[in-house]
């Protein structure tokens, strides 16, 4: 299975900290976050990863380069100024990403999550997601989102409902059919196809209870920044 790295959206909440470097590239507890997702996908076994990029993108790549000090080869999708969205730039490195189930992580999230066994885990059809859907990884909802964005039924991903709900950890398995309907270079939410999958019964989760945050400020930035160096 490969895997893919969001990394191309602007960083808007963590300006002036992304003026200047790309949001993947801020330092929390003493490596860029980007390098931490590279890590843990080089332990659960992954090889192959694409990153998408736009907003500084060619520091990425001279940060980074082929992937080889981390036993990975890493090769890039970028974008145009201002970016595809989520699913847009899913649509556009799908040719890079081969036929089956890929792995997609947020460059700005931080989880504990064992990558490999959850890329490995499957629904109840056996497969690593329902074919054109995906498989989310689902957490408990900070205090930053307490709506949450969706519910489980079991292995299924329901519409947000009552007060069990939970948030998507931007960390799931997609099939690339889920993807299918999505023009390369158009920029497109993934929240629209997830409504979809919900609908077709195709959307899959499971609920990690450890460790995530959305570094999305300063703020959170520092606190994860601070966890990480005394841990």
């Amino acid at each position: 299975m490969q895997a893919m790295i969001l990394a191309a959206g602007r960083g808007e909440r963590m300006r002036p900290l992304t003026d200047h470097t790309p949001k993947p590239l801020l330092p929390v507890g003493g490596k860029p976050l980007i390098v931490w997702h590279l890590e843990k996908l080089a332990a659960a076994g992954f090889r192959e990863v694409v990153i998408n990029h736009a907003h500084l993108g060619e520091k990425i790549e001279a940060a980074l380069g082929d992937g080889s000090k981390w036993g990975l080869t890493i090769t890039y999708s970028p974008e145009p100024q201002g970016a595809l969205e989520t699913a847009g730039g899913i649509a556009l490195a799908l040719p890079q990403l081969g036929d089956g189930p890929f792995l997609v992580v947020n460059g700005d999230v931080f989880c504990d999550v064992d990558l490999g066994q959850f890329s490995r885990s499957t629904v109840n059809n056996g497969e690593k997601c329902p074919p054109g859907g995906a498989r989310l990884l689902l957490v408990a909802n900070p205090a930053h989102h307490t709506a949450g964005d969706f519910s489980l039924d079991g292995d299924r991903v329901v519409a947000a409902s009552g007060e069990q709900t939970l948030t998507y950890a931007g960390i799931g398995v997609f099939s690339p059919g889920m993807f299918a309907a999505v023009a390369s270079g158009q920029p497109m939410k993934l929240r629209p196809l997830l409504d979809a999958a919900i609908a077709a019964g195709t959307l899959a989760g499971e609920h990690h209870a450890g460790r995530w945050v959305d570094v999305g400020t300063p703020q959170r930035l520092a606190e994860l920044d601070q966890e990480l160096r005394t841990a």
